[in-house]
């Protein structure tokens, strides 16, 4: 990744985060993109900071570039186009995370008792964000021969689980994205395709079940469920994305959703404390064959 120009999006705090990192690692220059900086927060009221990241790309041997933007503001997606274009000339690496959907996500009640403007909101954030990053910066990779763009979501299928209609519609639609730049990208001699981590132990996750990454095992028996024994830290899609980035042949993957599973598989990578979440085969083997998670070992997952 030397001498790489990589933007992500979303780069404050989980998978963004992390992929942000593990890209800088190879010592590319990271620029670090979100709404929240050590100045102003944003709606989702979280302490990370796009400051923090960049400065976590800078230890781990890249250049991270803190850049606040607002990517329902084509006129903040303009202007950070304009700065990429005159500092790097290009990008080889888009990776668009926006997300800003979890103070309006209704897990609850059925879409038609659910707030309107909440839903609306929602797929705002999550799919008009993205259609405005991609219009404005893909002229920025396709002009450098390889250019690789990922779109992150939710999910390798479009198997509905039960996580509301607009939570759905979004993460399909960015999957969709992927398949659609997969075939959009290949004329250009650029890879385009979409990622998705498995049950993510992310900051707010974390704080939503009351535990730190040291003791998050806690979890697994309080407000985590068993679910949580097979969690994996951002770190791990990170790592799967960072490989998936170096490899030569990474055009056999266009326009697939690869989960952190499926790039453990292929790339043989591991997540921070060395292990192999399968969320994938856990699903399967556990909750679409009518087992109860609670009397599973979760070990072979791992």
């Amino acid at each position: 990744m030397t001498a790489k120009t990589v933007l992500v999006t979303g780069a404050t705090r989980g998978c963004g985060r992390a992929i942000a990192v593990e890209l800088g690692r190879g010592g590319a220059t990271v620029y670090v993109t979100g709404r929240t900086t050590r100045e102003s927060s944003s709606p989702m009221k979280r302490s990370e900071t796009i400051e923090e990241t960049a400065e976590l790309v800078d230890a781990a041997g890249g250049r991270g570039v803190p850049v606040r933007c607002d990517f329902t503001s084509v006129a903040d997606v303009d202007a950070l186009r304009d700065r990429v274009e005159a500092e790097s000339g290009g990008l080889d690496v888009l990776v668009d995370d926006v997300w800003g959907g979890d103070p309006f996500v209704d897990f609850e009640r059925p879409y038609w008792e659910s707030s309107l403007d909440d839903a609306l909101t929602l797929v705002h954030n999550a799919l008009d964000t993205h259609l405005i990053a991609l219009h404005r910066l893909l002229p920025l990779v396709v002009r450098r021969l390889g250019g690789f763009v990922i779109e992150v979501t939710d999910g390798d299928d479009d198997e509905y689980v039960g996580a509301g209609i607009p939570y759905y519609l979004a993460k399909c639609g960015v999957r969709a994205l992927g398949r659609a730049l997969g075939a959009e990208l290949a004329a250009k001699g650029c890879v385009g395709l979409s990622v998705t981590p498995g049950f993510l132990r992310s900051e707010a996750m974390l704080d939503l079940f009351g535990v730190a990454e040291p003791n998050w095992r806690d979890a697994v028996t309080g407000a985590g469920g068993p679910d949580f024994a097979i969690s994996e830290t951002p770190y791990y899609l990170a790592r799967g994305v960072a490989a998936l980035v170096n490899d030569p042949d990474a055009a056999r993957f266009a326009g697939r959703t690869l989960a952190s599973w499926t790039l453990m598989h292929e790339y043989d990578v591991t997540d921070v404390d060395g292990t192999r979440p399968d969320w994938g085969r856990w699903y399967a083997e556990v909750h679409k064959a009518g087992r109860n998670p609670a009397e599973v070992d979760p070990a072979p997952y791992r």
